[in-house]
């Protein structure tokens, strides 16, 4: 049973909600603040305005209880004892003033002024330039509501020092930030669930290539038919990038699986004609003594050898067999192995100086060296040439030889497995056809290359370059 999210398009939808809804919450909770400080300025900008009206008022000589105060909003008017001298009309209860009377005493005025106003100096009061703010509620005629209240002094007045709060309605506040958290609160669910079911979507139709690639690779391991081929998408992106590479790495597949198909054909092919020749060999030889060709025999089974041996070989290097990191003297090496060679059809020259030693086996090598020398010598007319040399930073062995060389057309295709290029030659004389193909894969896994071209003498050149060091 499939788990909840275990596709891409559904991950990438829930990822793109989630990040929305952080972004949506983030934003909302930015545009609630910023409209409930905005409001609650207005309002504090109102309370702010009628207390210095007030304040005036006073500050002029107007008694408290002359005051008209008939205003909707809550204003309270205290003297230096925190009395109440003045509240506006219908007011019932108060909070956030620091009082919570709501009915006025009598005003009195001080001791050096009268309450008409008179002559006296001091009923010309001064208004103080700072408000201070806070928040409460009031109850007007019945109705109850909060407000931004705004505290305002007003000295050396007739009745002293007087304080005049204001207060300016929080409603428009509250009804704003609850239409709006409303609004939130409705859209934002609707907003989520719109982008969640567009991005499934959009996501879905990017990845249906992709689903179009799974099925037809799955198509392919069941029937295990490697022709086959996965649907390029023409778009040009990381799709399309990822079917090209998939196509590709099923041709390498299939080329890999027909060489390895090819090869095993071709060396059963080859391994089947000395084993009949060994057995008839045998069989003649247990009904006739006297007819046994000891020599065919022993020259079949040197073959069999020789060929389960190149055999095994290159099934090792086909397993990605490391040539390991020994020092290899190629100089020295070349010396050693033709000293030992008694039995070749022409004479080898050996033209070899001083080189910088090589990374890899040596036992591989020298089977490189072996390979190219025998097939010089099955080709050469009079003479075989070894030659090692160090030439820009590598090591290079040459053997050339002086037979009718190699048609450049064919120069890639003696490299391949079981190829021979002279086909009325016997498989006797002429051997499996891996002793180049093997050449080649030693020199690419040691890290170099193995090409051939016409040697001066006019005959092949095969030329194997290594890294020095």
């Amino acid at each position: 049973m499939r788990r909840p999210f275990s596709s891409v398009r559904a991950r990438a939808a829930l990822a793109a909600t989630l990040v929305v809804a952080v972004a949506l919450v983030a934003a909302g909770a930015t545009v609630l603040l910023s409209l409930r400080d905005n409001l609650t300025d207005q309002a504090g900008g109102a309370a702010d305005s009628t207390a210095r009206r007030v304040a005036t008022s006073l500050a002029t000589g107007t008694a408290p209880d002359a005051l008209d105060l008939d205003d909707e909003d809550p204003v309270q008017v205290l003297d230096e004892d925190n009395r109440v001298l003045a509240t506006s009309e219908d007011l019932e209860k108060i909070s956030g003033t620091g009082v919570s009377e709501v009915k006025p005493g009598a005003a009195r005025p001080d001791d050096d002024g009268d309450d008409d106003g008179g002559d006296d100096s001091r009923q010309n009061g001064s208004v103080s330039g700072h408000t201070d703010y806070t928040d409460g509620s009031a109850t007007i005629d019945g109705d109850s509501g909060d407000y931004r209240f705004a505290e305002v002094e007003v000295e050396d007045t007739a009745y002293g020092d007087l304080t005049v709060h204001a207060g300016g309605s929080l409603e428009a506040e509250q009804s704003a930030v609850n239409t709006a958290l409303t609004s939130m609160l409705i859209g934002f669910p609707v907003l989520l669930v719109i982008v969640g079911g567009v991005t499934y979507l959009v996501t879905r139709r990017a990845l249906r290539p992709v689903e179009g690639i799974r099925a037809e690779m799955a198509a392919i391991t069941a029937s295990q038919d490697l022709g086959r081929r996965v649907p390029e998408p023409d778009t040009h992106d990381e799709v399309a990038r990822l079917a090209g590479t998939t196509n590709e790495t099923l041709a390498a597949l299939e080329a890999s699986v027909e060489r390895q198909r090819r090869f095993v054909a071709d060396a059963s092919h080859e391994l089947r004609s000395p084993i009949a020749s060994l057995r008839t060999q045998l069989e003649v030889g247990a009904a006739h003594p006297e007819l046994l060709d000891v020599d065919g025999a022993v020259e079949d089974t040197v073959r069999l050898q020789e060929l389960a041996a190149d055999l095994l070989l290159l099934a090792r290097l086909d397993a990605g067999e490391k040539p390991g990191g020994a020092g290899v003297d190629l100089a020295a090496l070349v010396r050693e192995e033709l000293s030992q060679r008694t039995g070749d059809r022409v004479p080898v020259t050996v033209d070899v100086s001083a080189v910088p030693q090589v990374s890899g086996s040596r036992g591989q090598l020298a089977r490189v060296l072996g390979n190219l020398v025998d097939n010089a010598q099955r080709h050469a007319r009079a003479g075989v040439r070894v030659a090692v040399r160090a030439e820009d930073g590598r090591v290079v062995l040459r053997v050339a030889d002086d037979g009718q060389g190699v048609p450049e057309g064919e120069r890639e295709r003696i490299f391949e497995r079981f190829v021979r290029l002279d086909d009325a030659r016997t498989r006797d004389g002429g051997g499996a056809g891996l002793g180049l193909a093997i050449a080649r894969d030693v020199a690419e896994r040691h890290g170099g290359s193995l090409t051939v071209c016409s040697a001066p003498e006019g005959g092949a050149l095969f030329e194997l370059a290594l890294p020095a060091g």
